[in-house]
């Protein structure tokens, strides 16, 4: 079961997928921000947020579990945009490869087609957060404290903190971790990874695709490039400037824009034609 947060009614249809240690709000100021030409539904991926845990983690299984729940509801009436950030952006690649008929156009931001390096920093963070003890912990600002010696980062123990839930009440306070840190910490080698050809089962995806790339992050590069043409052979690439992996916190205007310009481009040039 995946939970998902509508945002908008009118205009064009757009999916957002999260990375590691997201949720689908954290897209909610970049889908109010294309209100009311996008309709958007933030998705909490598995194991993430308010959507369920699962037993393993396999981007071909969460991609098909993503279509399941469009094809019976947000794209019942036909295909969707979808954009993915990070972990995100591979379940999107893996949805467009393997169920073409529910994706219009696809935006994949600041990640490849690729087995992406970084899991020690991403081991770190998921060891850091697993070892608060949640039982001394009665206040949010508590949990701050203690792991600013691991997470000395204001801006990333934030984002991180914003998977912690309060479970118990005023007077009997409690918290938990929204996130399957156990479960992400093993399958860190996945998230890692891609989906080898057999396993995607598909030919190449035939519509456009717009892939964003932060100007101060390493998860896009050059050599990058033969793999996502491969796989999507109508690829065009933009650099965001003064932007790290985070591209849509770091720099949301210039997001925005670039998401305007690709997902309702051709509103405008029917326009022109008429």
């Amino acid at each position: 079961m995946l939970h998902t947060t509508e945002i908008g009614s009118s205009g064009d249809r757009a999916v957002f997928l999260h990375g590691l240690f997201g949720q689908g709000r954290n897209f909610t100021p970049i889908a109010r921000a294309l209100e009311p030409d996008i309709h958007s539904l933030l998705v909490d991926l598995p194991n993430h947020g308010r959507s369920e845990w699962t037993d393993s983690v396999d981007y071909v299984e969460v991609a098909d579990a993503v279509a399941e729940h469009l094809r019976t509801g947000f794209a019942a009436d036909g295909p969707v945009h979808v954009i993915g950030h990070s972990m995100g952006g591979k379940v999107a690649m893996v949805l467009a490869l393997r169920h073409p008929d529910l994706v219009r156009r696809l935006v994949v931001v600041d990640i490849s087609p690729t087995a992406s390096e970084g899991a020690g920093e991403f081991e770190h963070l998921l060891d850091s957060l697993a070892g608060l003890d949640l039982g001394a912990v009665s206040r949010r600002a508590e949990a701050d404290q203690a792991l600013q010696e691991q997470i000395p980062n204001d801006v990333v123990r934030g984002f991180l903190l914003q998977n912690l839930a309060a479970t118990g009440s005023s007077s009997d306070p409690a918290f938990t971790w929204r996130a399957n840190l156990a479960l992400l910490r093993a399958g860190l080698p996945v998230i890692g990874g891609f989906p080898e050809a057999d396993r995607l089962d598909a030919p190449p995806f035939e519509h456009p695709v717009l892939w964003v790339a932060g100007e101060r992050s390493d998860y896009v590069r050059k050599e990058h490039d033969a793999a996502m043409r491969q796989l999507f052979p109508h690829t065009t690439q933009v650099t965001i400037k003064g932007a790290g992996h985070w591209v849509h916190s770091e720099r949301p205007e210039a997001f925005v824009s670039a998401l305007r310009v690709f997902l309702l481009g051709h509103r405008e040039q029917r326009a022109d034609q008429v």
